[in-house]
């Protein structure tokens, strides 16, 4: 404590609680880890690891009767069954969706693809990266049960394929990160069209209306300025149920609430700074008069004051993404890998997996269809001189982000379990070539960019 008594600090002005310090100095190291972008790729990986192990143990039976138990929501006279797996594949992802919609929302306004010249190379990558592997695996599923799953390959996983750039570190350039996070944005606006379009059964007419009139409330929100959380959580618990019941995937639902709000602040920077300047000149007033904020009223009413700008002075849609995103990433995408990536081998029948049409389709659509895709449509467009590569990128690099696009993961398994939710045998076949795939996508990937690809030549200093 360095001789100051429990509760002191060395500068004057700050107070702690007997165990605030110790708790401090444990909790530090863990929010620094859970921050890092590499963590959310780590914890999906050895929470797929994990589903995997308990199939395949003396537990596989308890595992594959929690992922099927039945659930029943009732509200009111309205009653929601569905199993755990249906749980987490159409309720749990929705917060998934919501923050792939927030980013693509960004993205679109201020990011990359905010600009057309500089979108269309992500853009004509991902078209390419979608369009092949949906042929590659039509050539080997051109009819029949198993052709339902040609959507399986056209996903990009970008946790994963963002862990994989961030451990190569300095090696690559930045704006390969850049470009590869806005093929991965477009990427996934493509698997959203695509489960729309194509994997919903039939469609309940009026349940549609009805969601149609909700999501004209969400854009009235946005609208009319509607900037607090509350009002488009409550529409959008009402949009699912309707979705639901309509028969569009519910997972839909995310995108759309993401599309409504609000990515302007209502307050200008010059504004804010002016009203924050007004606020610390009455917080020295009121600390003249009275400095405990319990029973100080005209502190508190500084306090409540600055905190209402410091929320109107940012946007909406930052301060949401921000706050989904560990949700999302820490807890969403783990329990999504541990319900869906449980994976029964059969190491007798191993050569009949391998061999089995879904199983090549979607390995040969991730790992080669993906690649071939991005390259090709990239070059294609390089060579018409329609885009240009970014600052530091050779076509060497654009061939490795390929690579890399073929780690298919959390999308490809969702769109697997979309496709034959009836053949145990087909999921199996699709998830094995799944997990098949992203290991040698991410390991190709890895090793070409760190080995084949020239490093990027670090900035001269000055002065």
């Amino acid at each position: 404590m360095s001789g100051h008594p429990a509760g002191k600090d060395s500068r004057e002005g700050r107070f702690f609680y007997p165990w605030e310090r110790t708790l401090d100095r444990l909790v530090t190291p863990f929010e620094e880890f859970i921050h890092r972008q590499t963590t959310s790729g780590m914890l999906l990986l050895a929470t797929s690891v994990v589903a995997v192990v308990l199939a395949n143990s003396s537990l596989r039976d308890a595992y594959l009767h929690m992922t099927h138990a039945p659930v029943t929501f009732r509200i009111g006279g309205t009653a929601l069954e569905m199993s755990w797996l249906h749980l987490v594949n159409e309720g749990l992802m929705v917060l998934f969706f919501f923050v792939v919609g927030l980013e693509i929302k960004r993205e679109v306004r201020v990011g990359e693809l905010s600009e057309p010249r500089k979108a269309l190379l992500p853009i004509l990558a991902a078209l390419g990266g979608m369009l092949t592997p949906a042929l590659f695996y039509g050539s080997l599923n051109p009819s029949g049960e198993f052709a339902r799953g040609w959507g399986i390959p056209m996903a990009t996983d970008i946790a994963f394929c963002v862990s994989v750039l961030v451990v190569l570190g300095r090696r690559i350039p930045q704006a390969l990160a850049i470009f590869l996070v806005s093929l991965a944005i477009v990427d996934d606006i493509g698997a959203v069209i695509v489960i729309a379009a194509f994997y919903t059964q039939t469609i309940h007419l009026p349940s549609l209306g009805w969601a149609a009139a909700v999501f004209a409330v969400l854009v009235a929100f946005n609208l009319s300025g509607v900037r607090r959380s509350l009002p488009y959580a409550l529409a959008g618990a009402v949009l699912w149920i309707l979705l639901f019941k309509s028969g569009v995937h519910a997972t839909i639902t995310g995108i759309l609430v993401a599309f409504c709000i609000p990515a302007r602040s209502r307050h200008s920077p010059d504004y804010f700074r002016a009203n924050l300047e007004e606020l610390i000149g009455r917080y020295r007033k009121s600390c003249g008069k009275d400095k405990n904020v319990l029973t100080s009223t005209e502190l508190q009413s500084v306090l409540n004051r600055l905190d209402d700008e410091v929320r109107l002075a940012d946007s909406p849609l930052r301060r949401m993404e921000d706050r989904m995103h560990l949700p999302v990433a820490l807890l969403v995408i783990p329990i999504f890998a541990l319900t869906n990536a449980g994976i029964e081998m059969e190491w007798g029948s191993i050569e009949a997996t391998l061999r089995h049409p879904v199983t090549l389709g979607v390995v040969s659509g991730l790992f080669l269809g993906k690649m071939s895709g991005i390259f090709l449509f990239s070059w294609i467009g390089i060579r018409l001189g329609m885009v240009s590569l970014p600052t530091g990128v050779t076509l060497r690099h654009l061939l490795g982000v390929g690579f890399l696009g073929g780690i298919g993961f959390t999308m490809s398994i969702f769109i697997a379990e979309l496709s034959f939710p009836d053949s145990r045998e087909a999921l199996l076949m699709a998830k094995s070539g799944i997990m098949l795939a992203s290991l040698l996508s991410a390991l190709t990937g890895y090793l070409w960019l760190r080995y084949l690809c020239p490093r990027p030549i670090p900035a001269r200093k000055t002065g």
